[in-house]
């Protein structure tokens, strides 16, 4: 296994250890988790492309390791009351919308590219996890407000562009589905 793709692998290992921190309230160390896993994510595929290391595994497992580490993340934030149950439905909706076009284009012989508004919404997200996290770290306390304004923003932007990604997938598959 290539180093891009064991930087994804380690992504995913990190998910069960960012949520025992998060469930333990240790939120500088779930904190400090996020990062590092989101730091494998610019680097793995810096290092595929530059190296011509780019496999079939790394992207697939790629991207599902994005969604892995952010959702494992907005479920515990949905149950800790952080961001509300309608943007976490309305995400994985897209997901699923997403995930069923790509499977049928391909049983059709079409591979679907990711789109720049969904690469978008994935930073957008990566950024937001970790400010909603500041906002329960206690050494943070006398910067709450414009954390607070700052991770709740950037909740919205992914959210508006989860929405507009999906749209952007539909409308573009479109042909899919017609034939």
């Amino acid at each position: 296994m290539n180093l891009p793709n064991q930087l994804t692998m380690a992504r995913i290992v990190a998910v069960p250890f960012f949520v025992g921190a998060y469930m333990k309230q240790m939120f500088l160390a779930a904190f400090a988790i996020f990062i590092l896993a989101s730091i494998t994510d610019m680097l793995d595929g810096k290092i595929a492309r530059k190296y011509n290391l780019v496999t079939n595994f790394g992207k697939i497992m790629d991207p599902l390791a994005d969604k892995i580490l952010v959702y494992a993340a907005f479920c515990l934030m949905v149950e800790n009351h952080m961001i509300p149950s309608y943007m976490l439905i309305v995400i994985l909706a897209r997901e699923f919308l997403v995930s069923g076009i790509r499977t049928v284009a391909a049983g059709g012989g079409t591979v679907i590219a990711a789109a720049m508004s969904g690469k978008i919404k994935t930073v957008l997200q990566m950024i937001a996890v970790p400010l909603l996290l500041m906002i329960k770290i206690p050494q943070l306390s006398g910067f709450y407000e414009p954390i607070y304004y700052a991770a709740y923003g950037f909740l919205w932007a992914s959210f508006v562009m989860t929405i507009i990604s999906g749209i952007e997938y539909a409308y573009n598959s479109r042909e899919v589905f017609l034939s």
